[in-house]
């Protein structure tokens, strides 16, 4: 798992009242798949391999995670929500969500990487 400085100091300076969910939520994204790095994009922490994965939208109450081309991400995916032609968001109320949707999330990231790396 590769974390990158930059990620560590967006936290560090936001001080975001959901960071310890919004951090859950980033350890399990990067160690599903050693390919996938991150950087700070658009202002916000951003997901990528082969291309932009997922990036957070960062709300008060609750962690959000855009998927910029999900509605691509081939098979179908509990929580994974919008009805556009591309973007779908996944959102977690809180630690104890990211804890119990674990699972469904690295799911999400590893069929990107299948997808993508395939």
């Amino acid at each position: 798992m590769q974390r990158n400085p930059d990620v560590d100091a967006w936290f560090a300076a936001k001080n975001h009242p959901m960071e310890t969910a919004m951090q859950e939520v980033r350890t399990i994204i990067l160690q599903a798949d050693d390919r996938i790095t991150e950087t700070i994009k658009w202002s916000t922490p951003t997901f990528m391999f082969e291309g932009n994965i997922a990036s957070f939208n960062p709300a008060k109450k609750f962690v959000s995670l855009l998927f910029h081309t999900g509605a691509k991400i081939p098979g179908d995916f509990e929580g994974l929500e919008g009805d556009g032609e591309t973007a779908r968001v996944l959102r977690f109320a809180d630690l104890q969500a990211v804890s119990d949707d674990r699972y469904n999330l690295e799911a999400v990231i590893k069929a990107w990487c299948d997808w993508k790396g395939s």
